[in-house]
């Protein structure tokens, strides 16, 4: 029989999440996305109040939630601005390689450094000519005796200038390419590492990405994730992993926005009746719930397979970030437009969540990418 009534834990997490957002990322908003900077106070906060890296087992520092655990919390915050959501969610993000793919041993260091520290790792597979062609990339680490000599040029890496270490995906072999694509774990302030000035955005300002030159870089074997050549499958594993996020963080943000253009609506009056009683205001709120509602049970749907169904994994996580966030723009973009003129000001935070909400339709694999992903898995089935 099917359910679609969260759980008792659910519900839980859901109001412990709604409460730190309510608490700590609403009134700071619009504070972070003017200074477009690292909002180390909310992470701190994060960490204090078990908020970061839900999705990892507990003695790894996480709470052993279930993906769709996870989507439930994204939503959240989400809901309350995806340039904090991602700056938490990021670092989740940067560590699902060492969960799928490290050794015990690495896993207890690197999960043991970051909790103890309360820092933020960076994922590192983006380059200039290697976006979403992962095959693409240059980046190169070649094997000299008990190290990897790291050269390379990664783009538009989240958390990069404030990550405690990250994960770098480079070619070992230049006759093998893309075929010796492989993961490793590089501390931040390995010397050779030169962090380029942040990227000024459109949106998601509270998010900080940056350009990354790796000069002769050594890497001990030892911060190897996986084996040669297992870098195109991490990353893959990865991304069914943490797409589902990106599409809760855009079904928390469009919610949003909904929410405040209803009562806008409600409580504006024009020609003696408010505007949400006239039909084109009116159509607009039910397409607009309704497109919600649809993202979100989505988002569910490929969570739930990955915990309980383990099949059509890359096609169902790529159709909710597809889906969540090419709705999370059109939501937010309807959100200003009944709102006219108040939309479009900062005021009312719903031209910010418009801002924010065209980022998603972009990162982890564009939509455009998602739709190739998708289409190769249903012609193969």
């Amino acid at each position: 029989m099917l359910n679609f009534q969260l759980s008792k834990e659910q519900e839980e997490i859901q109001a412990k999440y709604k409460d730190f957002v309510d608490r700590w990322v609403i009134p700071n908003r619009l504070k972070y996305d003017e200074l477009a900077e690292f909002p180390w106070e909310i992470v701190k906060a994060a960490y204090r109040e078990g908020i970061m890296n839900g999705v990892m087992p507990v003695e790894y520092g996480g709470h052993n939630f279930s993906l769709l655990d996870g989507a439930v919390a994204s939503e959240e915050l989400g809901a309350g601005c995806i340039g904090m959501g991602i700056s938490i969610d990021a670092n989740t993000l940067a560590l699902t390689p060492l969960y799928v793919a490290a050794t015990d041993e690495q896993k207890k260091k690197y999960f043991g450094l970051i909790n103890e520290i309360q820092g933020v790792a960076a994922y590192c597979l983006t380059e200039p000519n290697a976006g979403s062609d992962v095959q693409g990339i240059k980046s190169l680490a070649l094997k000299k005796g008990d190290k990897y000599i790291l050269n390379g040029h990664k783009r538009f890496i989240t958390n990069a200038e404030v990550s405690t270490f990250m994960t770098v995906f480079a070619q070992t072999d230049p006759e093998k390419g893309s075929r010796s694509l492989t993961a490793f774990l590089v501390p931040s302030d390995s010397a050779g590492i030169e962090f380029k000035p942040r990227l000024q955005k459109m949106g998601q300002k509270a998010s900080v990405q940056n350009e990354i030159l790796f000069h002769d870089v050594e890497i001990p074997v030892e911060n190897r994730i996986g084996e040669e050549g297992h870098g195109f499958l991490i990353a893959m594993k990865t991304f069914d992993r943490t797409r589902t996020g990106v599409a809760a963080l855009s079904v928390g943000n469009a919610r949003a926005a909904y929410e405040i253009a209803k009562e806008w609506t409600k409580n504006r009056r024009q020609f003696g009746q408010p505007i949400a009683s006239n039909q084109a205001i009116g159509f607009m709120l039910a397409d607009m719930a309704t497109k919600i509602e649809c993202a979100r049970l989505i988002t569910w749907y490929a969570a739930w397979a990955y915990d309980f169904d383990k099949k059509k994994l890359n096609k169902l996580s790529a159709m909710s970030k597809l889906y969540a966030s090419d709705i999370g723009m059109e939501v937010t973009t309807d959100a200003v437009q009944a709102m006219g003129g108040d939309g479009y000001s900062r005021e009312f935070h719903v031209e910010k969540m418009m801002r924010d909400a065209k980022l998603c339709q972009i990162y982890e694999g564009t939509n455009q990418v998602q739709r190739v992903v998708i289409s190769k898995s249903i012609l193969k089935e």
